[in-house]
């Protein structure tokens, strides 16, 4: 077995992986935290060991489970609740859809937590972002959702020639039985999926790639965003929210409006009307939500 640092840094492809590397952390982080402190719904923790001070990022108490056997009895459920959604025979109960977030929750917050005590930070957030794409990817391939990283090919125009700008998708998901997209087209009844850790610096993106997808396909494009939260750690023991909510509405109304925004931990704004009309918890996708984005 790998040292818990490499293993964190190595691409997963499957959730028993996920799971396995969380019970790691999990295990690992009452022999590495020094201090905890709470502020309001979050824990701040910190590591002090050989005169070196390490904070993770704030977790929420609330949906991170963090007994290493509730989760992995939770994790046992998640994985029957997903075989029922592929099957697509049974109804998902409130609870079972909360599970599910929390669950996801807890993989991706220990994967973070184990990165911010091993590595340097930049490391960290480029290992906590591509885990992420991959554990969203997982989860789609587990329901039986076609889904494929897609990079479209845009040509322009230049003095010296044609040049090509590559827009990067994190995921395009499908209703057919594999992806029919390309890199030189879209299929309109597909989705594209952007999937990042919080939409700090990255939600006005969103929104001129589906109007420029949009331009250069020549036909509507479905454009969904899927966030892990919007909370950041503010000095040693405090937080703040990241989500520019105003900006998004002004988005909504006067550039485009995108098909749904999915928080595995939405921020507290966006539960309030009118921005819970737009933002949802993201088993609202995989349970409710697909059935109707998803259609040919």
């Amino acid at each position: 077995m790998n040292p818990l640092d490499i293993d964190l840094q190595t691409p997963k492809k499957t959730l028993s992986e996920f799971g396995d590397i969380t019970l790691r952390v999990l295990n690992y982080l009452p022999n590495v935290i020094s201090q905890e402190q709470i502020k309001n719904d979050y824990i701040i923790l910190t590591s002090r060991i050989a005169g070196t001070t390490k904070y993770v990022r704030p977790i929420n108490r609330i949906l991170f489970l963090r007994d290493p056997n509730n989760f992995e009895n939770s994790f046992d459920s998640v994985i029957t609740i997903l075989q029922l959604l592929r099957k697509k025979k049974s109804k998902i109960s409130f609870e079972q859809k909360a599970l599910v977030d929390k669950t996801l929750y807890t993989i991706q917050q220990s994967i973070g937590a184990g990165l911010d005590l091993s590595v340097n930070q930049n490391s960290a957030r480029k290992h906590v972002g591509n885990r992420f794409e991959e554990l969203i990817k997982a989860i789609f391939t587990e329901i039986g959702i076609a889904n494929k990283k897609m990079v479209l090919q845009i040509p322009y125009e230049t003095d010296e020639g044609i040049k090509i700008y590559k827009c990067e998708n994190d995921l395009v998901i499908s209703p057919y039985k594999s992806v029919k997209s390309t890199t030189k087209s879209l299929d309109k009844n597909e989705i594209v999926v952007s999937v990042k850790t919080t939409s700090k610096d990255r939600m006005g993106k969103m929104f001129i790639d589906k109007i420029l997808l949009e331009r250069f396909v020549d036909h509507p494009q479905k454009v969904i965003g899927i966030f892990l939260n919007d909370v950041q750690r503010k000095e040693e023991n405090n937080i703040s929210f990241t989500l520019v909510s105003g900006l998004f509405m002004v988005y909504s109304k006067f550039l485009t409006r995108l098909e749904g925004i999915y928080y595995l931990d939405p921020p507290p704004t966006a539960k309030k009307k009118p921005y819970s009309n737009y933002m949802k918890p993201f088993s609202d996708l995989i349970v409710d939500d697909l059935s109707t984005i998803l259609t040919t």
